[in-house]
C-alpha cells in the first residue's frame, strides 16, 4: 500500500504513539463492551418499553448488522480519506447515538439508534488496528498489539458484570450513557494527537459491494426473525429469503470484476482461509448468540436481578480473557488447525453440556458448560487471528482482518435471528400442545418474560407449563448451537493445514498488519 506514515523521532513521537493507543482503546473498549453489556440490560428493556421477542433480538441484531455490512466499507473510506477522519467520525456518530440509545421511548428509536451505533461502531473498528499499525514498528507494535488485546479481552469479559451493576443500581439507560465521557475523551485524542494518514492509490469506493453486501445481510435476519411471526411459506419471507440469495450472487459478481475490491473473493481459494472464516462465522453463531438466551433463561425464568445475572456469565468471559495468556506457549507449538478444531470441539462439548435443564434446574446446571466453553473460546480466538493472517500475503493482511472480522459479526447477528426463530417455534408448539389451543401471542410474551409477565405469574397452571415451554426451546438451541460449533470443528480439521500457515516471526515485525479482533477474549 502505498502510503506514508509520519517520520517524526524522539519523545513527541513516542508520546503521540502513546496517545494514539489510549484513543483506540477507548474506542474499542466502547465498541466492543456494548456487544455484551446489552444482553444483560434486555429484559429491563423490554419491561420498560413493552417490545416483543423479535425487538429484543433487533436490538442486538441491528448492531451487529450495520457494523458487520460496514467495517470493509470504512476501511476502504480510511484508506481514501485518512485514517483519523473516519476514525474521529465514528466516534461521533457511536457516541450520539449512545446518547439516543439511552432517550429511547419506544423499541422502534432504540432499534434505529442501535443500527445508527454499529455504522460508528464499523468506522472504529475498521481504523482502529490500522492506527496502531502506522504509530508502531517492530517490537514496539507486538507491546501495543497485547495492550490493545487486553483491552478488547477485558471489555468482552466486563460487559456482563458491567451490564449488570449499571442496570441494577441506575438502570438500563445507562449502559448507554457510560459512553458519553469514553466518547469525548476519545474524539479529543483523535484529533489532537492522531495524524490523519491515508493511502494515495485509493481512489472511489466499492460503492456496488457495500450495497449488495448490506442488503443482502438484512434481508436474510429480516426472514429469520419475522418467520415466526408471519410464517416461513409467507411472501415477504420467502421474498427476503430470496432476495438475500440473489444479492449475495450479485455482490459475488461485482465483487469479481472490481479492481480493488473491498471484498477480495480470490482469499477464499485457499482451503486454509475459508476454513478459519467458516469456523468464526460458527462461534459468533452457535456461541457468542447464545449469551442472549442465556441472559433470558437467568433473568426471567430463575428470577436473577441483571447484576447477578451478569455475575453468573462470568465463568464463560473470565475463562475466554483467561486461557489465551496462560496457554500461548504451549499452543504456538502445535498445528493452528489442530488448536482451531480443538477448540471448535470445547465450545460444541460446552453447549452440549448446558443441554438437559428441567424445572428443578438451577444456574449451576450451567456452569460445567460454561467453564468448558470458556476454555474453547480463549483457544479459538488466538488461533483464528494467527490463521488468518497467516494465511495470506503481508500486504494483504489488513483485508484479512477486515473478511474475518465480518464473518464473526455476521455470524452473531445470524446466530441471534437462527436460534431465537427455533426457539420460539418450539415455545409456540409446545404451549400449543399443553393449552389445547394455537398460542402464537403467549409465545411471544413467554420467549421474551419467560414466567415473569403477569398474564403467565399470575396464574400457577400457566406458569408450570411456560416455564416447561421456556426450558424446552432452550435446550433446543443448545443443541442446534452444539451443531454450529461442530461445522465450525470440521471446516478448521479438513481445510487448515499447518503448512499454509506463516508464523508471524517469519513475516518480519514490521511486515505484518496487526491481528484480527477477538470478540469474547
Amino acid at each position: 500500500m502505498a502510503e506514508t506514515a509520519p517520520a517524526s523521532a524522539g519523545a513527541p513521537a513516542a508520546r503521540r504513539s502513546w496517545w494514539t493507543l489510549v484513543a483506540v482503546c477507548g474506542a474499542s473498549f466502547m465498541l466492543l463492551v456494548d456487544v455484551t453489556i446489552v444482553q444483560v440490560a434486555l429484559p429491563s428493556v423490554q419491561r420498560e418499553l413493552s417490545g416483543s421477542f423479535s425487538d429484543l433480538e433487533w436490538v442486538i441484531s441491528a448492531y451487529a448488522l450495520t457494523l458487520a455490512a460496514l467495517i470493509l466499507s470504512s476501511g476502504s473510506l480510511a484508506d481514501r480519506f485518512g485514517r483519523q477522519r473516519i476514525f474521529a467520525a465514528g466516534i461521533v456518530i457511536f457516541t450520539v447515538f449512545s446518547l439516543v440509545c439511552g432517550l429511547s421511548t419506544t423499541s422502534t428509536m432504540l432499534i434505529a439508534a442501535r443500527a445508527a451505533q454499529g455504522v460508528g461502531g464499523a468506522a472504529m473498528f475498521a481504523t482502529s488496528l490500522a492506527l496502531i499499525g502506522q504509530e508502531y514498528r517492530g517490537e514496539d507494535r507486538f507491546k501495543a498489539l497485547a495492550f490493545w488485546s487486553a483491552t478488547i479481552g477485558g471489555a468482552v469479559s466486563a460487559g456482563p458484570l458491567l451490564g449488570g451493576v449499571l442496570t441494577g443500581w441506575l438502570g438500563w439507560r445507562w449502559i448507554f450513557f457510560i459512553n458519553l465521557p469514553i466518547g469525548v475523551v476519545t474524539l479529543l485524542l483523535a484529533l489532537t494527537r492522531i495524524p490523519n494518514v491515508h493511502d494515495p492509490e485509493a481512489k472511489r469506493l466499492d460503492v456496488s459491494g457495500l450495497v449488495t453486501f448490506s442488503l443482502a445481510l438484512f434481508f436474510l435476519i429480516f426472514a429469520l426473525i419475522r418467520g415466526d411471526e408471519e410464517g416461513w411459506a409467507s411472501a415477504q419471507v420467502l421474498g427476503s429469503f430470496a432476495g438475500a440469495a440473489i444479492l449475495l450472487g450479485v455482490f459475488a459478481y461485482a465483487e469479481h470484476h472490481q479492481a480493488r475490491p473491498m471484498f477480495d473473493l480470490s482469499l477464499f481459494r485457499k482451503p486454509a482461509f475459508s476454513g478459519v472464516n467458516i469456523a468464526t462465522f460458527a462461534i459468533g453463531a452457535g456461541m457468542f448468540a447464545m449469551f442472549l438466551y442465556i441472559t433470558l433463561y437467568l433473568q426471567t425464568v430463575l428470577g436473577y436481578s441483571p447484576l447477578q445475572g451478569g455475575l453468573r456469565v462470568l465463568p464463560i468471559t473470565s475463562f475466554a480473557f483467561i486461557v489465551p495468556l496462560v496457554s500461548r506457549r504451549f499452543t504456538e507449538r502445535m498445528a493452528p488447525g489442530v488448536v482451531l478444531g480443538s477448540a471448535m470441539l470445547l465450545v460444541a462439548a460446552g453447549l452440549s453440556l448446558m443441554h438437559g435443564l428441567t424445572t428443578t434446574s438451577d444456574w449451576t446446571s450451567l456452569l460445567p458448560g460454561m467453564i468448558v466453553g470458556g476454555i474453547g473460546i480463549g483457544l479459538a480466538n488466538p488461533a483464528i487471528a494467527r490463521i488468518a493472517l497467516g494465511v495470506v500475503p503481508p500486504q494483504r493482511s489488513g483485508m484479512a482482518s477486515g473478511i474475518n472480522n465480518t464473518f464473526r459479526i455476521a455470524g452473531l447477528a445470524t446466530g441471534v435471528a437462527l436460534l431465537g426463530a427455533i426457539f420460539q417455534q418450539v415455545i409456540a408448539a409446545s404451549l400449543t400442545t399443553s393449552l389445547g389451543r394455537p398460542a402464537g401471542a403467549l409465545a411471544q410474551v413467554v420467549a421474551s418474560t419467560g414466567t415473569q409477565s403477569p398474564a403467565v405469574a399470575n396464574n400457577p397452571a400457566v406458569t408450570a407449563i411456560a416455564r416447561r415451554a421456556f426450558l424446552l426451546g432452550l435446550n433446543d438451541i443448545f443443541i442446534v448451537g452444539a451443531f454450529i460449533a461442530l461445522a465450525g470443528a470440521v471446516a478448521a480439521f479438513s481445510l487448515i493445514r499447518g503448512r499454509d500457515v506463516v508464523r508471524a516471526a517469519q513475516r518480519g515485525p514490521g511486515t505484518a498488519e496487526p491481528a484480527a479482533v477477538a470478540m469474547g477474549g
